[in-house]
């Protein structure tokens, strides 16, 4: 794109068409596909004093003559943002639909409840490629970003559709409703103190809108990082204490610490609080079960236990009782079982694309019989599902005391740290017996794990 086409006035102000172009080309070659229209097709909201884009605000100025305008610099900031987002089209994660959630309208002008946005506008129309609608419908796109490029629809066995996004565009949305959100209260906060009559209240005023819509985009609260303030706290005292929910939005995710954290991630052995975690670490974190005693080993779990296993094994062992047994829960330390004790196990075979290289054989299937309640009867059996060599192939049973061990041995390993601050002298005060665990069979309540 000519530079002559997008450069704007030396005040550095540009009018919204203007932005729109800029913005287009700015992000051409972006990993996250963005919209053509980021400041003139709804959402956006350059008409009340911002626009998102990714995860910045983006503030805007009514110009002489009734015109809105943005500052460029902001615009190019913006898309700098964005375009250092890596997206991985396979690191998918669920958006919904899911039982029980509210069904209440989502505020068209805001970000806020995204995923039941995106889930509407597909299921209004006939799927994703037709949820395009004229100027003045439905959203088209969030936070400048086009939504509709990249969401995947799935349909189980039982005719459900599901909706998926890539991580890395969950994660900036998430974001970016935490974004707005902190700006607008803090508008609020602002309108209601320079509320008033005379001069001086005249003058706060006109004051305020001055910062309201400056570009600076300053305003938003900063997320404070988590330094373990709910730690040995249980969950279900924690949940019926007022403004926890508050108080856990005002974190960054204890995982990942960039996004802004939206649930309180716990144990449901021993039922303690492990951290506050954004969606998208704790859909991550959660076991892929298919029956109560029984998960698929996925895709993500190459970065649970290999790539970022530092990170998540410190996160599982914020759980004083995962701690102090140096184990996992059941359905994780089934998973690592499959996926980390069991990998030399798995067939391989040659890749379709007539490649030397070989690569692991159908899908890796773990279940339990028995319970970690009595670990001498609890047994892990560790299969292949749809191999060519003979489905549901069974590649090893491990009685749960040697997977324990076996954890035990990997985790001093691998994540040293990790491993010191756990052992059996710190029983104290744990319960004697753990908690049986809780499925989620129907892929529902993303904060159950």
């Amino acid at each position: 794109m000519p530079e002559r086409v997008v450069q704007g006035r030396p005040s550095g102000l540009i009018s919204l068409d203007v932005a729109d172009a800029l913005w287009a080309g700015l992000t051409t070659d972006s990993a996250v596909p963005t919209a053509s229209a980021a400041f003139t097709r709804s959402p956006a909201n350059a008409q009340v004093g911002y626009v998102l884009l990714g995860g910045r605000v983006v503030a805007t100025a009514k110009a002489s003559g009734g015109q809105w305008s943005v500052a460029e610099i902001e615009v190019r900031r913006a898309a700098a943002e964005l375009n250092a987002v890596e997206m991985d089209r396979q690191d998918l994660v669920r958006i919904g639909p899911f039982r029980g959630s509210p069904t209440k309208e989502c505020d068209e002008g805001t970000l806020t409840h995204w995923r039941r946005r995106i889930i509407r506008e597909p299921q209004e129309s006939a799927g994703p490629e037709r949820a395009v609608r004229p100027e003045g419908g439905r959203p088209s796109h969030l936070a400048g970003i086009d939504w509709q490029r990249i969401v995947v629809e799935r349909t189980d066995d039982r005719t459900a559709r599901t909706w998926w996004l890539p991580r890395a565009v969950v994660r900036l949305l998430d974001a970016a409703e935490h974004t707005e959100t902190q700006w607008l209260h803090a508008a609020r906060t602002r309108r209601r103190n320079t509320a008033g009559t005379g001069p001086h209240h005249v003058q706060a005023r006109a004051a305020d809108s001055r910062r309201t819509t400056s570009p600076d985009g300053s305003t938003a609260a900063p997320l404070r990082p988590y330094n373990g303030e709910m730690d040995g706290h249980l969950y279900s005292v924690l949940t019926r204490k007022p403004g926890t929910s508050r108080k856990v939005a005002g974190w960054t995710c204890a995982v990942c610490r960039t996004a802004p954290a939206a649930v309180l991630d716990h144990c449901h052995e021993h039922g303690y609080v492990r951290a506050p975690v954004c969606q998208s670490c704790n859909t991550q974190e959660r076991p892929d079960h298919l029956y109560s005693n029984d998960i698929r080993v996925a895709g993500h779990y190459t970065r649970l236990f290999d790539t970022h296993a530092t990170d998540w094994l410190r996160h599982w062992h914020r759980c004083p009782g995962c701690r102090a047994r140096t184990t996992l829960p059941l359905p994780h330390l089934a998973a690592w079982t499959a996926h980390v004790a069991c990998r030399s196990l798995r067939p391989t075979h040659r890749d379709a694309r007539g490649s030397r290289a070989r690569k692991p054989c159908g899908v890796l299937r773990v279940s339990w019989a028995g319970s970690q309640n009595a670990p001498g009867s609890c047994l892990l059996t560790v299969a292949v599902d749809f191999c060519p060599s003979g489905e549901h192939r069974v590649l090893a049973q491990v009685p749960y005391r040697e997977a324990a061990q076996r954890f035990g041995a990997w985790l001093a390993e691998t994540a040293p740290a990790v491993a010191a601050a756990a052992g059996p002298d710190r029983l104290d005060g744990l319960p004697t017996r753990f908690r049986p665990v809780i499925a989620d069979t129907g892929g529902e309540g993303l904060a159950l794990f």
